[in-house]
């Protein structure tokens, strides 16, 4: 995991409430490792600060491609590097920060009105979401300058 900036990272979060949380941070799920090999268990209100409503993954990205370039309005989400590595751009309209994900263990919350690019994807990298709600078109962002009225920076 690699942080740029000042950022801290928040780990082994544990016993959340329904609360919505405001700001980015790294959370570090349990690993049970022994001879055979290593199990992360992730469990809807425990280890994530949501009920899970909807998981996708994204992979076999182009060299070089950008995905994501969206913000939610309500939607919640962790990412999660489940092979190999990526960077999460997260920008709250007025400050950006960059995240690189490249261990299992290791999640993203991503809170909601958080414009996000996701880039730089390794060979074989596989980005798991887990997110607070079902698909819904109406609560996407996907104009920036849209995203930036609606924060209230113009």
């Amino acid at each position: 995991m690699q942080l740029s900036g000042d950022q801290e990272p928040v780990l082994e979060s544990r016993g959340f409430g329904m609360e919505k949380m405001t700001q980015p941070y790294l959370i570090e799920f349990r690993d049970i490792l022994d001879h055979r090999g290593a199990l992360t268990p992730i469990e809807a209100e425990k280890d994530v600060p949501f009920a899970i409503r909807r998981i996708y993954y994204i992979y076999d990205v182009s060299h070089g491609a950008v995905r994501a370039g969206h913000s939610h309005k309500e939607l919640q989400q962790v990412l999660i590097a489940l092979s190999g590595s990526f960077n999460v751009h997260l920008d709250d309209g007025y400050a950006r920060q960059t995240f690189m994900l490249n261990r299992p263990n290791i999640g993203l919350y991503v809170p909601q009105m958080t414009w996000r690019d996701i880039d730089n994807f390794s060979g074989g990298a596989v980005c798991l979401s887990l997110a607070s709600q079902h698909y819904e078109e109406s609560d996407y962002y996907r104009d920036y300058e849209s995203f930036i009225r609606a924060v209230g920076r113009r």
